[in-house]
């Protein structure tokens, strides 16, 4: 078994790409990462890790990652393929990992064998698809793309939901510079729902698969929540995608927020799979 590392997307695609595939909806994040990277890669800091485990000379897992941020691994069809991973990645700075609940805590495993660093897992999530979107309750307002005099809102809500969501994990962000890349749709794009001419929800848009986009973050303000906004917004959103073409439209849930689990079920999104995030201290 050995790990291929490639020295660019397209080629890490031609090596990896059937394998990923095979599982689209599993594997939308490191779809979606990379998607983000070719359409920006001004916004990372160093060129990314592409690496795929082959067996037999057939892929049996794959994984990516864009520093400073975590590890992201796909499916493994090789119990022995995160350790090979584990291996190749020894003397680097890894903050943490994130994939399928099963591999990411493999890997979690492998690498603290080696290298000795405390693991913890950070966040549970699990992923969704959608295919139809089931029209919530009507809320009062409008769905709106994001204008550049947004720009002070979306910088405000970015951060918190980063600060709600997500914590201290992770690197520090420019949130403004983060507004401005969601305005112009580099990566992303950013929506509002709009309620008598005033933002009251943000769901972002962005992270291209072969057939689907990922839906995400999505923040409503404390104040404002309860109300079907969030509802309402992600569902038009997700009705956009699908009218452009899109076949599924894919998101992340906290398993913690048992409330957002149940809106986005409710207007068609289901589950795919856990997703465990880990950080290396």
């Amino acid at each position: 078994m050995e790990v291929v590392r490639s020295r660019t997307v397209p080629e890490f695609m031609a090596l990896a790409g059937d394998f990923l595939a095979a599982r689209e909806a599993e594997h939308n994040l490191i779809f979606g990462i990379l998607s983000n990277y070719e359409a920006d890669p001004s916004q990372y800091t160093e060129p990314p890790y592409l690496a795929a485990v082959l067996h037999d000379d057939r892929v049996v897992g794959a994984a990516m990652r864009t520093p400073p941020w975590r590890l992201v691994v796909s499916e493994m069809d090789h119990p022995g393929a995160t350790h090979r991973l584990a291996d190749d990645l020894v003397g680097t700075n890894l903050p943490g990992v994130v994939g399928p609940a099963e591999p990411a805590g493999n890997f979690a495993e492998a690498w603290a064998e080696r290298t000795g660093a405390r693991q913890r897992l950070g966040r549970h999530e699990r992923s969704f698809r959608l295919r139809r979107v089931i029209p919530p309750r009507p809320a009062p307002g409008e769905l709106l793309r994001s204008r550049p005099d947004d720009r002070a809102t979306l910088t405000a809500w970015a951060k918190a939901f980063h600060d709600e969501a997500i914590g201290n994990s992770g690197p520090p962000q420019d949130y403004d510079e983060m507004a401005e890349r969601w305005i112009r749709g580099l990566g992303r794009t950013a929506y509002l729902w709009v309620d008598d001419g005033r933002p009251v929800s943000l769901a972002g848009a962005g992270g291209l698969t072969p057939s689907g986009v990922r839906i995400g973050p999505v923040y409503t303000p404390p104040g404002l929540r309860g109300r079907g906004y969030a509802s309402n917004l992600v569902a038009g959103v997700s009705q956009l995608l699908l009218d452009s073409g899109r076949r599924f439209v894919f998101l992340f849930t906290d398993l913690a927020n048992p409330t957002a689990n149940r809106i986005y079920q409710a207007i068609g999104y289901e589950a795919v799979g856990d997703v465990d995030e880990y950080e290396f201290g």
